[in-house]
């Protein structure tokens, strides 16, 4: 397989799993409202094996938060999150940091983008566009939570076991 055709693939993979693993959050009412632990989040760890991560992310969660059944401005911000967190994430593990060790060397650094992003957006869209009950620092509180565990812990793992098997799947 060509290289453009081998992206095109891990795109689509991406985003179907995006799609799968929120929907079975969805199942367990844990892919939205005011607390998220969305499973599908630990794929935001993705943009340091490959770029094709990205497209597959955001698409990803157009097609989840559409299928979940979320309002039209949850669709645009919540997928704008997540698309900043993944370009974040591929910055991170494609420039340095000031040091000659570039963030791949240093993954956990990898989760601070999806995390921020999230935390920062989604608790507008809860406030203004679902209007819950609760403050928007109560809601950057609960998603943030959410994201740590969702990003930074099921991320992380995700990142161990994928980086065994690096060069034979990206």
């Amino acid at each position: 397989m060509n290289k453009k055709t081998t992206s095109i693939v891990h795109a689509a993979v991406i985003a179907a799993l995006y799609v799968v693993l929120t929907l079975i959050a969805n199942a367990l009412g844990l892919a939205n409202h005011a607390i998220q632990i969305r499973f599908s989040e630990a794929l935001t760890i993705l943009p340091l094996f490959t770029p094709a991560a990205i497209p597959g992310l955001f698409v990803g969660c157009i097609l989840a938060n559409f299928m979940t059944g979320c309002l039209p401005w949850d669709i645009v911000f919540g997928s704008l999150a997540t698309l900043l967190g993944a370009l974040g994430t591929y910055a991170l593990g494609t420039y340095t940091l000031g040091s000659s060790a570039p963030a791949k060397q240093y993954p956990i650094l990898a989760v601070i983008p999806p995390i921020l992003s999230n935390t920062l957006i989604v608790p507008f869209v809860l406030a203004y566009v679902y209007r819950f009950e609760g403050s928007i620092p109560y809601f950057m509180l609960t998603v943030g939570i959410g994201e740590v565990l969702s990003c930074g812990v099921l991320g992380m793992l995700l990142y161990r076991t994928l980086a065994k098997y690096r060069k034979n799947i990206f």
